[in-house]
């Protein structure tokens, strides 16, 4: 299938499947003329690939997570599992900074809004 049929049955973007391409993620075989062309198996290796994005993880991660799928094995599977725990501790540190960061700006919002009432109390005086 062409690069356009490959979108239309992934739901993804043509310029998201370069872009997969460029990153070693997906490969195509070219016509004599430059199309790209792409088997039925890409299908389900393109929904794979969104499913990882959609868990946080780069291009590099899922890189390093592919092996698993293309040759199972307990060993690609343990290192699979390894590296999903790591980055869901790197999301765990992500996440613990921006409830910080959260609340930091609620501290700052109390102020103003303290501030607000001492100025409407000036201006009634």
């Amino acid at each position: 299938m062409r690069i356009g049929e490959l979108a239309t049955a992934t739901g993804v973007s043509a310029r998201s499947l370069r872009y997969y391409e460029e990153q070693a993620l997906l490969t195509s075989v070219r016509s004599p003329s430059g199309q790209r062309h792409y088997s039925d198996s890409d299908v389900d290796r393109v929904v794979f690939i969104q499913r990882m994005y959609a868990a946080g993880l780069s291009s590099r991660t899922i890189t390093e997570l592919l092996p698993c799928v293309e040759a199972p094995s307990e060993a690609n599977s343990d290192a699979a599992m390894e590296r999903m725990e790591q980055e869901r501790e790197r999301l765990s540190a992500h996440i613990a900074d921006l409830s910080r960061t959260r609340d930091a700006l609620d501290a700052l919002m109390a102020t103003n809004r303290a501030h607000r009432k001492t100025l409407r109390r000036a201006r009634a005086a």
